[in-house]
């Protein structure tokens, strides 16, 4: 049996108290398992489950106002990746630690895959490097800044 692993995120403001049972009831009809974190800025998670599963519960999320434009990026496992469900309320889906930031307000610019060797090619531009540690060991990017973070909670501090 193959599994379809899904990676997603949205910066958007929501009532996550409101949404984690609906999310939760749907994702265990659909025999999904993983993580999912809800908070006041969105949702950011990783879950698993068959490829009809998958597609159900990505249709369902998309049929929320708040996520009806949520990108997300497939995978595929020959093992079950995950042995549970979570549907978490969290403070923030991408933990900073640094009250008042609004990450639906102040955004950065998107770079499609095509444009980012050209931009990083570019000797005026500055590229840091925010991935944890282990990830950073994994790959780097040529002459890139990294902060030495273990976790994107200490790049703030960085």
């Amino acid at each position: 049996m193959s599994f379809t692993v899904v990676a997603l995120y949205k910066f958007v403001s929501i009532d996550p108290k409101s949404l984690q049972e609906p999310i939760k009831a749907q994702c265990e009809r659909e025999g999904i398992t993983g993580t999912l974190l809800l908070a006041n800025e969105g949702i950011n998670g990783t879950i698993a489950g068959t490829e009809r599963g998958i597609d159900a519960i990505l249709t369902y999320l998309r049929s929320l106002p708040p996520f009806a434009d949520l990108e997300y990026k497939l995978s595929h496992a020959a093992e079950k990746p995950f042995y549970r469900l979570k549907v978490r309320l969290k403070k923030e889906i991408v933990t900073m630690g640094v009250a008042d930031i609004d990450p639906t307000e102040r955004v950065g610019t998107y770079v499609s895959a095509e444009n980012w060797n050209q931009l990083i090619s570019d000797p005026s531009v500055v590229l840091i490097d925010t991935r944890n540690d282990y990830e950073s060991c994994v790959g780097s990017f040529e002459g890139a800044v990294y902060p030495n973070t273990r976790t994107f909670r200490d790049f703030p501090k960085w």
